[in-house]
């Protein structure tokens, strides 16, 4: 936990619930709040995910009211990709592109940069790259360029889902040099596995990431 005090830009204010404060030089990641993870009737809706809506839109208000950056991510699948069960891969289909449920929830109040990923034959957890899957190659999705455009050295990070793409996120965070932070309250996990939740936030942890 972040300690009380100013912490290279970034702040956990323990009489505001260790809420993160926001600057310019501060990016608030908003991960794939999107219908198929955030509805009821997503085809991979992930248990109290609409609750994160509301978070992301209060701490996106309060991160431009302080001249922080906004991103919003989204999973941009094509109709047919080796991510998909029926060609190999683990999940049902999920956020093929221009479909009801690759759409944000529409509850999600968008105002800032927006990100695509996965938009091949790729997995895409992190927010930061994805690896195509014919290949194995690693490649990024351009956030990480758009941050150091706009000067930017600290990420807080809410969103879907804690065990995969928010942990992947906060991890390559952490890896590329950013000072992060995941603000509990407003990530949800699909938890497979019980437990999968938590112990991606304990990885996030080790990792040097700050739990909010």
């Amino acid at each position: 936990m972040g300690m009380p005090g100013r912490d290279h830009g970034v702040m956990t204010d323990t009489a505001n619930g260790h809420a993160p404060r926001y600057d310019e030089e501060t990016v608030l990641l908003v991960v794939d709040v999107q219908n198929d993870f955030a509805d009821p009737a997503g085809s991979l809706s992930v248990k109290g995910a609409e609750e994160v809506v509301e978070v992301a839109n209060r701490e996106a208000a309060r991160a431009r009211a302080a001249g922080a950056l906004v991103v919003y991510t989204r999973d941009w699948h094509p109709p047919d990709t080796p991510h998909f069960e029926a060609r190999g891969g683990i999940w049902p289909e999920h956020c093929i592109r221009d479909t009801w449920g690759a759409e944000f929830h529409p509850d999600l109040e968008i105002e800032g940069e927006l990100i695509h990923k996965a938009t091949g034959p790729e997995d895409g957890y992190s927010a930061f790259s994805v690896q195509h899957l014919p290949t194995g190659e690693v490649r990024g999705t351009g956030l990480a360029e758009l941050l150091r455009e706009h000067g930017v050295r600290h990420v807080v990070i809410v969103g879907i889902a804690t065990d995969y793409c928010v942990r992947e996120s906060g991890l390559d965070a952490a890896r590329l040099g950013f000072d992060t932070e995941v603000l509990t309250e407003g990530v949800r996990a699909v938890d497979l596995e019980d437990g999968d939740g938590e112990r991606a936030l304990a990885e996030l942890e080790r990792a040097g990431v700050r739990l909010i």
